[in-house]
C-alpha cells in the first residue's frame, strides 16, 4: 500500500509545498505517519482526504520553524551586531565557535549548513534517527549562538 500511495503523496506534496527541498522529507514523514496510523482511518474513501491533510500540515512545518527561527536568531540587534564586525573577524569567530563544539555537534552543523544535506540524509549518514538529528542540530546552533553572542544568550 505504501508503494502504491507514494506517487499520490508526492503529487500532494508538490502541490502543497513551496520549497522543493522539503518535498522528499514531507513524503517520507507522510509515509511514516500513514504506516503508523492507517488503522485509525474509518473508510477507504476517507484515506485520500486524510493523506491530503497530513501532507498540508507537514508542508506548513518548515514555515512555522522558519518563523520561530526568525524570532530566535535573526533579531535586529543580532544582525546589527554582526554587520558592524569586519568580515575577517566574523569568519574567525565562526571558525572558533565551530571548533568549540564537540565533534558530534560540529559534524551536524557542517553537514546541514555547509553541505546542505537534508535531515534524512544526515540521519542516514550518521546512523541516527531523524529526531536525534533535529535535536542535535538545534543544540549545536544554540551553542554557536551562545558562543557568538554570549552577553545576550544568558
Amino acid at each position: 500500500m505504501l508503494v502504491q500511495l507514494r506517487p499520490d503523496i508526492r503529487r500532494y506534496a508538490l502541490y502543497q509545498c513551496q520549497r522543493s527541498s522539503a518535498i522528499d522529507d514531507v513524503v517520507q514523514e507522510a509515509l511514516i505517519i500513514l504506516y503508523r496510523r492507517v488503522g485509525t482511518v474509518r473508510t477507504a474513501s476517507a484515506l485520500g482526504g486524510w493523506l491530503f491533510k497530513i501532507v498540508a500540515r507537514l508542508c506548513m512545518l518548515p514555515a512555522l520553524m522558519f518563523m520561530r527561527g526568525v524570532e530566535d536568531l535573526r533579531r535586529v540587534e543580532d544582525s546589527s551586531h554582526f554587520s558592524r564586525m569586519p568580515l575577517d573577524e566574523l569568519r574567525i569567530d565562526v571558525v572558533r565557535a565551530l571548533e568549540s563544539l564537540s565533534p558530534t555537534y560540529r559534524d551536524i552543523i557542517l553537514l546541514r549548513d555547509l553541505q546542505e544535506m537534508t535531515i534524512s540524509e544526515i540521519a542516514a549518514c550518521l546512523d541516527i534517527t531523524r529526531e536525534a538529528t533535529k535535536s542535535r542540530l538545534h543544540r549545536a546552533r544554540a551553542m554557536v549562538k551562545e558562543y557568538l553572542l554570549p552577553e545576550r544568550s544568558a
